[in-house]
């Protein structure tokens, strides 16, 4: 894939998130505040930092993205469709019967789809197992794990880091939605993170901490985790879930709710007013 510029990553991600907008308006069901939250990181991810090529979705020498938290694939769909993976008129599919976009996504139902995932916490074991797969094979692709806070309040997340630690994957790397919500309400007031950094420092992880809206900061931090050679690699991102959206920032009440056609429209104008070289076409 082309690298974008800073620049033309902004101005994708606002692509991005006016495409989620208009799939869950038009399923009238799925979660809003993840996918507009993570919106920044999938297009640093797909538009700058994965070694991957749409055309060929099978490349042997592809990074791989393990969706864990497959609530949000709203933007990993959206982020395939306008990656070229398919057409991006499929995205008014999302949710409906026969589709192959459903709420939660499931492994190579579409290209590029790396993974079945529904169930949180399971996610990071799978990319650990990839990992390790391509270690024992002699290749050098990189596994990126996107998991939620909230999903660590599972225990097998916290076995898997103590596995991949011990295996000293370094070609693994987690990138965690910190967003402080969860379907019941906020993270801290449900099972306490507090310190998740050192937690999982403690683990013997290299871990940073991020702004996930920021471009540099997430492209930095991955290429940071890329060159460590030791172990692997946990970025911790920063996120206000709804972003971009002011009615949904940071509301529990946005994990699992679509906008309405009035909410939707309204929270297209206000994407669109972000700046006005970006521009949306419309699904059709």
């Amino acid at each position: 894939m082309e690298v974008k510029s800073v620049e033309e990553l902004y101005q994708i991600s606002n692509h991005l998130r006016q495409l989620v907008i208009t799939m869950l308006e038009n399923a009238g069901s799925g979660h809003s505040a993840g996918s507009l939250g993570m919106a920044d990181v999938f297009t640093a991810l797909y538009f700058n930092i994965l070694k991957h090529n749409p055309k060929k979705p099978h490349w042997k020498d592809r990074d791989r993205v393990i969706l864990s938290n497959g609530h949000i694939c709203p933007i990993l769909y959206a982020s395939l469709a306008h990656s070229g993976y398919f057409e991006e008129k499929e995205l008014l599919t999302f949710r409906k019967i026969n589709s192959r976009l459903q709420g939660h996504p499931h492994y190579q139902s579409v290209p590029g789809v790396e993974n079945t995932s529904g169930s949180l916490g399971q996610g990071l074991s799978q990319a650990i197992g990839i990992a390790l797969s391509l270690r024992l094979n002699g290749k050098n692709n990189q596994v990126y794990a996107l998991l939620s806070d909230g999903e660590h309040q599972e225990g097998q997340t916290w076995e898997g880091y103590l596995f991949a630690n011990a295996q000293k994957l370094a070609n693994l790397t987690v990138l965690i939605d910190r967003n402080n919500i969860q379907i019941d309400g906020l993270v801290e007031n449900l099972v306490p993170l507090n310190d998740l950094k050192r937690k999982i420092a403690e683990f013997g992880w290299q871990v940073l901490e991020i702004d996930g809206h920021n471009m540099e900061q997430i492209i930095a931090a991955c290429q940071q985790a890329e060159s460590n050679q030791v172990g692997p690699t946990a970025i911790i991102c920063q996120t206000i879930p709804g972003k971009g959206v002011d009615f949904m920032e940071s509301l529990p009440a946005w994990h699992g709710k679509p906008p309405d056609e009035k909410q939707a429209q309204l929270a297209l104008k206000q994407l669109r007013s972000l700046n006005n070289k970006i521009t949306c076409h419309q699904l059709s």
